[in-house]
């Protein structure tokens, strides 16, 4: 009985299995190239299901489909999407051969081809991939931290440090405008909006060093965007919890529009550090840009903005732990008073572009910004030091086991800076035969109203046993009241030719004269490119950098203008290597360039969080060298991602520094410390950008940004001599988001509501400091009752979770 019962529950299982082959489509066949040749590592997918196939070496593919109305996509980087569509009675075999073509737009994105590109010595920046980078400011300058190159150490900032340089070294360009900053901001929490609209960005590209003559005297680097004209109508609406802005791009028959707003409100971010109390940070960006073609010939450019920022702080208290785990102290702050900071930035462009014939192009730029900045603060802490005994409950600290001292410290600033720049700059292309010429020439002037009142001072009188009876310090006093106007002009010539169809070169220079130096500024600049193949390039540049004096620079740390400050200067050369290849199944780019920097004149400053503290007497001289390594492609269809290490050395010897330094002997000994590193010495930088899908979906995607910087140097600012044996900590950072495109082109099911009114609805879920790590800024320097100075560390922000949403309308 039990071998008929097995035998017919064989039966009826074979049967099944009968029924359910008779109900599978099978689809087999080869995939092709346009030579007829078969492709191996095809990726066949059933469109909405989980079945996959990849071809064979001999492009032989085979899958099965439970349906009969089904479509099969076929995927091959370097190669269009292929999708078919099938409607077969159940139980069939088909047999369909598929012909792939080759992707040139694709391919492009990898070349190292492009004439143009290379000239400039610069990388382009992932536009496509700003919306999709989880980052704390909103602003464009976030993605220029993934690059090669670029360090920085504070998420709330959009300024950033290139090569050694600080952050007044870096040129911005908008449409050829040249793009200025506020100077007052001290905090990365007082920044706002920066200038460039992502929203309105076509294009943009990065030079690390080594640029070319047409871009003004700085000494690191350039970023230069490009607004994007329209074809069509477009309409952006982005809204989250901390901001919103919105888009319109409008196109005309011989002219088009661009308008855009935008709002950054990021208290909750700024809640999550050490210092509680009311945050009340607003910051809005009005831009508009208008462009009429009068003929094929002849348009005119019409760039307006005004963005404003305020911040506002009454801080409550603060409690922040440091030491070390044998050693652990904490610091109690008890705050009166408060802190309003506010600047306005108005004005714009007018740009024509003449282009006569194919072979000449003439723009004439006019520019007017006017930056209006003021500062308030009245602060007052009442501060205690805490020994803690870190041997309680599960290893966490527990009660009071000394107290170090008591006292106050108190801060005051009432400062107003007004500044206003006008420029006229005239450029041309001209290409003669095998050269392509570009020169130009270019007045501005800039004037500055600037009114200083602050001061600081530490009340040690209530120190527990103080050690010193004249314990009141007035510290830091600044009163001045400077009015300073600058005009110069600069010109530039450049010429681009091709010796060879392997070998291209320029050779460019720039004159600059400032009536504030009175100095006539010559800066020669060389780059040669070599091809050995077309996904091969070798580049070298060498060139002399200059940077007149600005009233940034020359204004020294009481207030005081050093007007016989001269212009800094720097030979840089570098060379590169970048090749395009196929690896872990996609096209890579890799790309390399080791460089040197030697200055022999250079004004020696100081880096307080996000503020450049010139020491506008000094003279220094100073090298930087390192390399830089990346490697980028899209290891997911679509999706970039990028690993990006960065080596670098920067150091600077102040001439004719020195310091009384009293040895064990009882004697004073003369120092002179000769080359030290530089604030911005940061040694190692490191930096991923990678982006996956979720789910086997195509619509869900994860974005992560990882970044770390090696620790920088610092010194206490009441130590006369500047030492470099202590730094702020190597700054690490995760962020993390999530997306979904609910109209996303490949998306199985679209809702019908959002289908009918929108092209694009993005959701965004992102966390931002993914592992909550401490990450240090500055340092609030305080002593305790042994007259032992603290850097207590100022932290950047903690663990956060955002929501933001982009919605795109269709266009009528």
């Amino acid at each position: 009985m039990a071998k008929r019962t097995l035998f017919f529950l064989l039966l009826l299982i074979s049967s099944f299995s009968v029924t359910a082959q008779q109900l599978v489509v099978k689809v087999s066949g080869v995939v092709y190239d346009e030579k007829n040749q078969p492709l191996p590592k095809v990726s066949v997918s059933l469109v909405g299901l989980a079945a996959t196939a990849v071809t064979d070496e001999q492009g032989k593919y085979s899958i099965q489909s439970r349906l009969a109305n089904f479509s099969l996509r076929f995927k091959l980087v370097g190669y269009k999407l292929e999708t078919i569509k099938f409607s077969e009675s159940r139980g069939a075999e088909v047999n369909r051969d598929v012909v792939l073509k080759p992707d040139v737009k694709e391919l492009k994105t990898v070349k190292v081809t492009s004439k143009q590109t290379q000239l400039n010595n610069a990388q382009s920046v992932g536009i496509i991939d700003v919306a999709s980078l989880p980052t704390v400011s909103m602003n464009f300058e976030a993605v220029l931290k993934t690059l090669p190159g670029v360090s920085t150490n504070n998420e709330l900032s959009s300024q950033y440090s290139v090569r050694g340089g600080n952050f007044d070294e870096n040129l911005i360009y908008v449409n050829d405008i040249e793009i200025n900053r506020p100077i007052l901001i001290r905090n990365g929490q007082q920044e706002g909006l920066s200038f460039i609209n992502p929203d309105f960005v076509s294009s943009a590209r990065f030079s690390a060093g080594g640029f070319n003559a047409r871009y003004n005297d700085k000494l690191s680097s350039v970023l230069d965007v490009r607004y994007n004209k329209p074809d069509s109508n477009e309409y952006i609406l982005t809204a989250g919890l901390m901001g919103i802005s919105a888009t319109a791009k409008t196109a005309f028959k011989n002219s088009h529009l661009l308008l855009g707003f935008r709002r950054k409100d990021n208290r909750n971010i700024l809640g999550t550090q050490d210092t509680r109390g009311s945050y009340r940070p607003s910051f809005n960006d009005f831009q508009a840009l208008y462009q009429h073609n009068f003929n094929a010939k002849f348009s005119v450019n019409t760039l307006l903005n005004f963005n404003s920022g305020s911040f506002r702080l009454v801080p409550e208290s603060r409690e922040t732990q440091f030491g070390t785990i044998n050693n652990p102290i904490r610091l109690k702050v008890d705050y009166e008073g408060q802190e309003i900071d506010d600047y306005y930035t108005y004005g714009g462009a007018v740009t024509g572009l003449f282009t006569p014939n194919k072979d000449v192009s003439i723009k004439w730029i006019n520019s007017y910004f006017e930056i209006v900045e003021r500062e308030k603060f009245d602060i007052d802490g009442n501060y205690v030091f805490e020994e803690i005994d870190n041997n309680y409950g599960d290893g966490g600290f527990g009660p009071i086991r000394k107290n170090r001292g008591l006292g106050s410290y108190y801060s005051y600033a009432r400062n107003s800076l007004n500044s206003t720049i006008a420029s006229t700059e005239l450029k041309v292309e001209h290409r003669v035969g095998k050269h392509d010429f570009t020169y130009g020439a270019r007045f501005e002037q800039a004037k500055y109203v600037d009114e200083m009142n602050e001061y600081n001072y530490i009340d040690s009188a209530g120190y527990i046993l103080p050690t010193n009876t004249n314990s009141f310090t007035f510290e830091n006093a600044i009163f001045s009241n400077n009015k300073l106007r600058i005009n110069s002009i600069s010109a530039y010539l450049q010429d681009s030719y091709a010796i060879s169809s392997q070998t291209d070169v320029q050779f460019g220079a720039r004159i600059n004269y400032n009536d504030l130096s009175g100095e006539v500024l010559v800066s020669p600049r060389l780059l040669m490119l070599y091809r050995p193949e077309e996904y091969k390039l070798w580049r070298f540049t060498a060139g002399i950098y200059r940077q007149a004096p600005n009233y940034r620079s020359i204004r020294d740390l009481d207030g005081s203008l050093f007007l016989n400050q001269k212009s800094q200067r720097s030979y840089n050369v570098s060379a590169g290597y970048d090749v395009a290849f196929t690896g872990l199944g996609t096209r890579l780019k890799f790309t390399s360039e080791a460089y040197y920097k030697y200055a022999d004149r250079m004004i020696p400053y100081t880096i307080d969080n996000v503020r450049v503290k010139y020491l506008a007497s000094e003279i220094a001289k100073g090298h930087t060298y390192g390399a830089d390594f990346s490697l980028g492609g899209e290891l997911v269809k679509d999706l970039m991602s990028f690993f990006r290490v960065s080596f670098m050395s920067a150091n600077q010897d102040v001439i004719g520094d020195s310091y009384v330094k009293r040895m064990a002997n009882g004697q004073n000994e003369v120092v002179y410390p000769g080359y030290l590193k530089r604030p911005t010495d940061q040694r190692v930088n490191f930096s991923m950008f990678f982006q996956d899908r979720l789910f086997k979906s195509p619509t869900y995607k994860v974005h992560l940004n990882l970044l770390y910087g090696s620790r920088l140097p610092i010194g206490s600012p009441q130590i006369a001599a500047y030492t470099d044996d202590f730094s702020i900590p190597a700054y690490r950072r995760v962020d993390i988001g999530f997306s979904n495109d609910f109209l996303d082109v490949q998306a199985v099911k679209k809702p019908r509501f959002l289908s009918k009114y929108f092209s694009s609805v993005v959701a965004y879920a992102e966390v931002f400091n993914l592992l909550n790590i401490n990450n240090t800024v500055s340092y609030l320097w305080l002593k305790d009752v042994n007259n032992v100075n603290y850097g207590i560390p100022n932290y950047l922000t903690g663990r956060q979770l955002n929501f933001k949403m982009i919605f795109k309308l269709k266009s009528s």
